[in-house]
């Protein structure tokens, strides 16, 4: 990112309507989440809410206290590293989420260990998720793990395991092992819904195609599916039985997503069913006509 990018503040684009509504969605959710199950039932979620609710719970004060003012450094050091449209756009999440853990009632919806475990999960994830694709967030570590990934080059996902480790550690310590294992339930359910939620179908994977019929391959993901496409000089045969008998070959890379990987696979097969196909999921992209395609 250049200097000029994290120096200018697009103002339409954090109080855009899109960019608010998502916003408010997620902090709903992650509300809904804190007052309607984690807090009546002392369940505890990984990052910044977890270490809120543990104060709150130690000494009995509103937990959107801890929450804003845990964040708020993270907030300055978003500015420091992305710039300051996403400090704003994460400052005004904060606002939201203050607000609506203030005066948004809120009813504890079970009691039930399990439900409370999953469902805090899922809606953690959901508000989570939607704040993201609103611009900000609302956990201060998610700025800590981007920031690390883009120095260190470790997940984020690898980032924040290890930081949500130490606070499943002093949660067991204070509030026993159970309740440390419900949170991992709770961690783990947000992490995946999250996810969900930010990549949605847009989530990309990558097929490779290993084809004697490699210009049909071509011709078929290129102008039939609109697909950019890498190729790779390989080599087919070395089979058992017949390992000496080998051919050239283009073996063949593209990128889709998860809605349009079954059509592609589709219809590959029926164009040539000795095509054979592996497809791994992509964690990360840049660079390239993928990266300008799935930019938001």
């Amino acid at each position: 990112m250049s200097k000029s990018n994290l120096n200018t503040l697009d103002l339409s684009s954090v109080f855009s309507f899109k960019s608010l509504l998502l916003k408010i969605i997620g902090v709903s959710c992650t509300v809904i989440a804190i007052k309607g199950f984690m807090i009546p039932n002392l369940f505890l979620d990984g990052g910044l809410l977890g270490i809120s609710i543990l104060i709150h719970e130690f000494y009995h004060i509103d937990v959107s206290i801890p929450l804003i003012l845990l964040n708020l450094p993270f907030v300055y050091i978003g500015y420091r590293k992305f710039g300051k449209n996403f400090a704003a756009h994460t400052f005004v999440s904060l606002i939201f989420l203050g607000l609506l853990l203030s005066f948004l009632p809120v009813p504890t919806v079970t009691k039930d260990h399990f439900l409370v475990a999953v469902f805090g999960g899922v809606f953690v994830g959901l508000g989570i998720g939607f704040v993201i694709r609103g611009g900000g967030v609302i956990d201060g570590l998610e700025v800590i793990a981007a920031y690390t990934n883009t120095r260190f080059g470790l997940s984020t996902t690898e980032i924040i395991m290890a930081i949500n480790t130490t606070i499943f550690l002093i949660i067991a310590f204070f509030l026993g092992l159970e309740k440390a294992m419900y949170s991992i339930i709770t961690f783990f359910t947000a992490l995946k819904i999250s996810d969900y939620v930010v990549d949605g179908f847009e989530k990309l994977i990558s097929l490779t195609i290993i084809s004697p019929n490699d210009q049909l391959i071509k011709e078929l993901i290129v102008n039939q599916f609109n697909k950019p496409i890498t190729i790779y000089k390989g080599e087919r045969g070395n089979l058992p039985g017949s390992y000496d008998i080998k051919h050239d070959c283009d073996v063949l890379v593209t990128v889709v997503t998860r809605l349009e990987v079954h059509k592609v696979r589709k219809a590959i097969a029926k164009a040539d069913p000795k095509a054979f196909m592996f497809i791994q999921n992509i964690k990360e992209v840049d660079g390239g006509v993928i990266s300008r395609k799935s930019s938001h």
